[in-house]
C-alpha cells in the first residue's frame, strides 16, 4: 500500500465525493418518484466534498502537485 500525505487522501476522498454526488444527479433525472430527494442528497454530499476540499487548503499543507 503506498503511503499518501494526510492532504492527499483527504483529498482524494473529496473528489469520490464529488463523483457520487453527479452520479446521483444522474440517476435524478431517471427516477422522477425520487428526483427531489436524490437531488437534496446530491448537493449534500457535494457540500461535504467541498467543506473538505476547504479544510485542507486552510488547515494542512497541500503537497506539491
Amino acid at each position: 500500500m503506498e503511503y499518501a500525505m494526510p492532504s492527499t487522501a483527504i483529498l482524494r476522498e473529496a473528489r469520490k465525493l464529488h463523483d457520487v454526488s453527479e452520479c446521483l444527479g444522474r440517476l435524478a433525472d431517471q427516477h422522477p418518484l425520487i428526483t427531489e430527494s436524490l437531488i437534496t442528497i446530491a448537493g449534500n454530499i457535494r457540500s461535504t466534498a467541498t467543506l473538505l476540499e476547504v479544510l485542507v487548503m486552510t488547515k494542512m499543507r497541500i503537497p506539491p502537485a
